[in-house]
């Protein structure tokens, strides 16, 4: 289920701390924004009214939280038909959802990992045929952090492109947590992200992290993000092409002059790339 890229540049993420100043802002630096619809699908009023005023004006991508795409309960088919709805209303041009699970007779209030075997990405492969259904759009998977791997029977590279396989989704690459796990777990940040299906990227995420120890980085999205991020972002866009980056800034937030200069640090490693490939073409 590969399809066109709906958005192009670089995005932000965005939280209610800075709704009031992006609807103030006369700055058009920010190329689409992306959020989770659980964040505003329960409320209307002012609040609901702001977020259209947004949607009418911007691009718009959805990051979701609450589907539990690999838990063992049943998929919430009505929740999902909300979503169809929502993305509807807001013209909402993708959606992705975390690669792990959130609930397990209940919600478990953190995304856990999912076993690395071949039953959990049969498992996981046909909840996310349901959800393409129903949405009648591709469902978007992202590689997520983790700090265990119960049950591990593939590597978490091999995870991850079964499932794609499988489900016939797309993946959103997160750089920054290709760059966590490979600190905490100890691999390759650049051969795994060499081995990932270039046809199956459809949008990139960046951010930065914290570093409790030598050997053990957290992916909190709470400060800048770090050299080695940016450089393994450059070389994404080396080995799969330039494609929409959503810039992750979940608190500590920054004023939107900040954001602003990260945004454009996001274009000026994106145009760099795109150089790059015109004068390989030409050189051919």
């Amino acid at each position: 289920m590969i399809a066109p890229l709906p958005l192009s540049g670089a995005g932000l993420g965005l939280r209610r701390e800075i709704l009031q100043q992006v609807l103030a802002s006369t700055n058009q630096n920010i190329d689409f924004f992306e959020v989770a619809p659980e964040n505003w699908l329960p409320y209307g009023g002012k609040l609901a009214r702001d977020f259209q005023a947004l949607t009418e004006r911007h691009a718009f991508a959805c990051h979701g939280l609450s589907l539990s795409i690999g838990s063992p309960d049943p998929l919430d088919i009505d929740f999902v038909k909300q979503l169809k709805s929502f993305f509807k209303t807001h013209n909402i041009r993708l959606y992705s959802e975390h690669l792990s699970y959130c609930s397990a007779d209940g919600h478990l209030y953190d995304l856990m990992p999912i076993p690395f075997t071949e039953e959990a990405v049969r498992h996981v492969a046909a909840r996310v045929r349901v959800v393409q259904d129903i949405l009648e759009q591709p469902l978007i998977l992202e590689n997520v952090s983790y700090y265990a791997a119960p049950g591990q029977q593939m590597t978490e590279l091999e995870f991850i492109c079964e499932v794609l396989k499988q489900a016939d989704c797309q993946l959103l690459l997160d750089v920054n947590n290709i760059y966590v796990n490979s600190v905490n777990h100890g691999y390759d940040a650049d051969a795994f992200l060499r081995a990932l299906p270039t046809e199956r990227v459809a949008y990139y995420h960046v951010a930065g992290h914290y570093q409790q120890d030598a050997d053990l980085l957290i992916d909190t999205h709470g400060a800048d993000i770090p050299d080695p991020v940016w450089q393994l972002l450059q070389r994404a866009y080396q080995l799969h092409g330039v494609k929409p980056t959503l810039y992750e800034r979940d608190f500590n937030i920054p004023a939107l002059s900040s954001l602003h200069h990260e945004l454009a640090r996001i274009r000026s490693l994106q145009q760099q790339a795109a150089d790059n490939m015109a004068r390989q073409k030409l050189a051919v």
